[in-house]
């Protein structure tokens, strides 16, 4: 099984930056999907980012409309970890933060029934 473990998030003020990793545990890393969402409370849980694994070190990057442009997600093999690197934040970024992973490729990667292991989350706060 992988196990994923988020940290980074906070309290930050609008228009600040903000990078929330995940570390993930596991066999087979490079061949893992994954993706960010968010929640925020009484609403339903939201795609933000998505990065495909592929042999060779190539992988590609898939982003919301809403966060396109602002956030950058990466990751660094040697730590089996990735990272979402939050930029020009807005105080409706206000969420919690999950980090999620799955084998193979998706059907679409914006679809959170699509992964299949989950990290607990991290808080981010926007303030204005």
């Amino acid at each position: 099984q992988v196990q994923l473990v988020e940290s980074g998030g906070g309290l930050v003020q609008a228009g600040g930056s903000l990078r929330l990793s995940c570390a993930a545990s596991g066999r087979a890393f490079s061949s893992y999907a994954m993706g960010w969402f968010r929640q925020a409370p009484g609403k339903e849980r939201e795609f933000v980012a998505a990065m495909s694994w592929n042999v060779g070190s190539t992988y590609y990057a898939y982003y919301a409309d809403s966060v396109k442009g602002r956030f950058t997600i990466s990751r660094d093999n040697a730590k089996n970890t990735v990272y979402l690197q939050m930029a020009s934040l807005k105080p409706e970024d206000t969420a919690v933060y999950y980090c999620a992973a799955r084998s193979g490729v998706p059907t679409t990667y914006s679809q959170a029934h699509e992964y299949r292991y989950w990290g607990q989350g991290t808080q981010v706060i926007v303030s204005s």
